[in-house]
């Protein structure tokens, strides 16, 4: 077996351990023993219905992250470019924050008017990223990046208006909204909702891995080789935009996962997207999972942001990363 197959097994099969582990520990640990007996029945259910679901949220959080993270940066041929470059998350938190501001917590359709309006920001942030990068005629890399900047800069300057304009209590509640978490899961639901858009949009990039391997060694390059540059990278855009959009909106911005797991799968199964796309879909996966799990345990029964989490290992990551490469990094797929 090749080198990078065996590393995507032993990937899946870490994975697995993973979502096997997770669900029992917390600040009790679940004996796996119950899944089998009645012995007791409110173990059984904390189990079931609420530490399954938050690992399965998590797991597919993660995992639409770091797809997202592995397509932009093959896009953008940048290895720090991600859907929190486009102002996805600033675009989110700022639907959030008004939400809350307003009061507007209610359901609406069976989902969080939080939710909603965060979805709606960050859908919002993401047309006008490409509306302003059409301006110029032709998808540019530069110019998205730009337009995307822009839009980050924009949405946080709002948010902190209305951070300050507010009272304490409802601006405390959104600054909590900002750091992300899993903790308000709402059981099964929750996985319904985000599993078709992961996995449609995970799907549809690693049907793309062609195109993303041709665009990662140039745009010349790609177009010579029969990509369709505007349909392609529109595709790409849109796709992986809404399933993080959709992620934030139910997590928060939950930052790193989108840069660490790409990284990481790309010195352990190669720059092929064949491999890569589904090798950083489990780590990032795996990742979120382990960082929720340590958010809340290390200090039960209290809980820290999964966010807290993933910035404190993805701090280090970076300043690895800066030690152990050139500091002239050209990206070479």
């Amino acid at each position: 077996m090749k080198p990078g197959r065996s590393a995507l097994v032993i990937i899946a099969l870490g994975t697995l351990v993973v979502l096997s582990v997770a669900p029992l520990v917390g600040p009790r640990w679940i004996d796996p023993c119950i899944l089998w007996k009645r012995e007791n029945p409110l173990e059984a259910r904390i189990l079931w219905d609420i530490r399954i679901p938050r690992v399965l949220v998590g797991f597919l959080a993660g995992m639409g992250l770091a797809v997202g993270g592995t397509a932009y940066q093959a896009m953008f041929r940048n290895p720090l470019a991600s859907p929190f470059t486009l102002g996805l998350a600033s675009g989110a938190s700022l639907g959030a924050v008004l939400a809350i501001h307003l009061g507007w917590t209610k359901l609406l359709w069976g989902t969080p008017a939080v939710t909603l309006c965060a979805l709606m920001g960050a859908g919002l942030t993401l047309v006008v990223v490409y509306g302003l990068t059409r301006l110029r005629a032709e998808l540019s890399v530069a110019t998205m990046l730009l337009a995307g900047v822009a839009m980050s800069f924009l949405n946080t300057s709002l948010i902190l208006v209305l951070q300050y304009a507010v009272d304490p209590v409802r601006a405390f509640h959104a600054f909590r909204w900002m750091l992300g978490g899993l903790e308000g899961t709402l059981g099964y639901r929750d996985v319904l909702w985000l599993a078709p858009v992961v996995v449609a949009g995970s799907c549809i990039v690693w049907v793309l891995r062609r195109e993303l391997n041709l665009l990662s060694l140039g745009d010349e390059w790609a177009a010579a080789r029969g990509v369709s540059l505007p349909t392609v990278k529109t595709l790409i855009l849109f796709v992986t935009g809404l399933m993080v959009a959709s992620i934030v909106a139910h997590c928060g911005p939950i930052g790193f996962v989108c840069l660490i797991a790409p990284h990481i799968s790309r010195q352990l199964v190669g720059p092929q997207h064949t491999r890569l796309v589904p090798a950083a879909a489990l780590l990032g996966g795996a990742f979120l999972v382990i960082s929720d799990t340590v958010a809340r345990t290390i200090l039960a029964p209290a809980e820290i942001p999964v966010g807290v989490i993933t910035a404190i290992l993805g701090g280090p990551f970076f300043l690895w990363l800066l030690l152990t490469r050139p500091l002239s990094w050209e990206w070479v797929p």
